[in-house]
This record gives C-alpha cells, structure tokens and sequence, in this order.
C-alpha cells in the first residue's frame, strides 16, 4: 500500500502518516539504515512507474543517502520530501514565519499558562490560520489535519503540544528556543532563582528584574554571554511577556532540561 501511495501526485495528511510509519518498521520515531534504503528504492520505482521524475527534494534525499548510508529522516523532514496534499505543514509554517509571530500564537492559544495546547486548542488554532489565509476547510479535513500535526510534533504522544513541541512548526533560523540551549539547567535550580524575584509569590515578575534574572541564569552555568547574545535572550524572552508579565511556567519552558 505505502509504494503505490508514493505514486501519487498529492499525498493526503493521513496518508502521509501512513506512508511513515510503514517505513518506520521499529517505530523509533525515524527512517534509518534499511528502512531508508527499501525507502529510497521504493520511491524511485513508485515515481517511474507512475511517469513522474523526482522532485528537487526527493534528488536531495537520495543524493546525501548516497554521501551518508548513516542518514535518518524523521517525520518533519519527511513532510519536505512527499508531496503532501496542499503541503499542509509547509503551510502552516508560513504562516508562522517570525519567532514574534509564533509567540502571539502561543500566547493566545496557551491563555491558562499551563504550557500546553491541547488537542482542541490546536484545532482551533489550525482553522484561524486557515481562516486568516482564507483558505476553506471542512470539519472532517480539519480534524485530519489536526491529528496528523499532533502526530509528528507530539514527540511524547502525551496528546499535547508543549512549547519546545510546538516551536518545530517554525524554520529552524527562526526556532528562538535554540538561542537557550547554552543556558538550560534544572527546574530545581530554575525554581530557587524565581523564587527569589517572585517574593510574593505571584506566580510571575515584571520584565525589570528580568537582567538581574539572566545574569543570575548566565552564573548557575559558569556561561559567559556578550552583551549581543544576552540581548537576544532578553528580546526572545520579552516576547514572551503577557502584558509585562513573565510568568514562571513560560520562563520554565525557555530555561529548563526536560526532566
């Protein structure tokens, strides 16, 4: 079924899906070693059976296999080599093409603070895309859609999107997360130093102290950041704000290992 499928000129959302995890044979969330190559294989022969050349992305894929027997591809990669009905994913991703952009979305759909956007939280996300791309889409469609987005970036099936989760929809120069990898530390130690600027135990601090707070970040993991990159921490992280607010479920997201 998955090699007459890459016959096919436009692959649906679930299709797609299909298509990976039947190439995926043990489901460690990759297509490597053998299944690459019967991959590759397949998808020649589909795609000259069919009559159709390969595109520019399927040469690319083939050609760096060549280089590297060792290359793995995952699902958000494989979304840029198929030709996925509409491109849905690439869509989306143009439509979140600023890190500014992203965290209004994010700040709106996760209104609660919980660091999460739930399964119907990113339906209704996905439709005022959509709607604001004035592009149709029934019901049905939409919730196809929504289960095959949850699907590749809900990268511990917990039916949720967390914020490093959600951020995958974005190219990765644009991934602001990336900025943080330097700085991340435990939420213990994360949590001793919130506590400290959140004395009254608001939940959240005011982006004045906000200096004090990287500085402190910048210690803990005996890092040394030029006044370039902590401007761009600083810039990333009041984005974040809600209303001059940074609340420490949000600041957690950016700053903490996932442990």
């Amino acid at each position: 079924m998955a090699s007459s499928l890459l016959r096919s000129v436009e692959i649906s959302a679930s299709q797609f899906l299909d298509i990976f995890h039947h190439y995926d044979n043990d489901g460690n969330g990759f297509i490597e070693g053998k299944e690459l190559q019967s991959f590759i294989q397949e998808l020649r022969e589909a795609r000259q059976q069919a009559g159709l050349d390969l595109t520019d992305e399927m040469k690319q894929l083939v050609s760096e296999y060549e280089k590297n027997s060792e290359q793995r591809i995952d699902l958000v990669q494989l979304v840029q080599v198929l030709p996925t009905e509409e491109n849905f994913l690439l869509f989306f991703r143009q439509q979140l093409s600023s890190c500014s952009h992203f965290i209004q979305v994010w700040r709106r759909y996760d209104a609660d603070h919980s660091g999460y956007i739930e399964a119907d939280e990113l339906k209704n996300f996905l439709k005022d895309l959509l709607l604001k791309a004035k592009r149709t889409c029934d019901n049905k469609k939409l919730d196809e859609y929504t289960a095959a987005t949850l699907k590749i970036f809900d990268s511990n099936s917990d039916g949720k999107l967390c914020l490093a989760e959600m951020s995958r929809l974005l190219p990765r120069e644009h991934n602001f997360l990336i900025k943080f990898e330097g700085l991340k530390m435990s939420k213990l130690q994360f949590n001793k130093i919130f506590d400290l600027y959140d004395q009254d135990g608001s939940g959240f601090m005011d982006e004045l102290k906000l200096d004090s707070l990287l500085n402190d970040l910048c210690e803990k993991n005996n890092k040394v950041v030029d006044s370039a990159d902590l401007h761009r921490y600083r810039s990333s992280i009041i984005e974040l704000s809600d209303g001059g607010k940074l609340y420490r479920t949000d600041l957690c997201l950016l700053l903490c290992h996932d442990d």
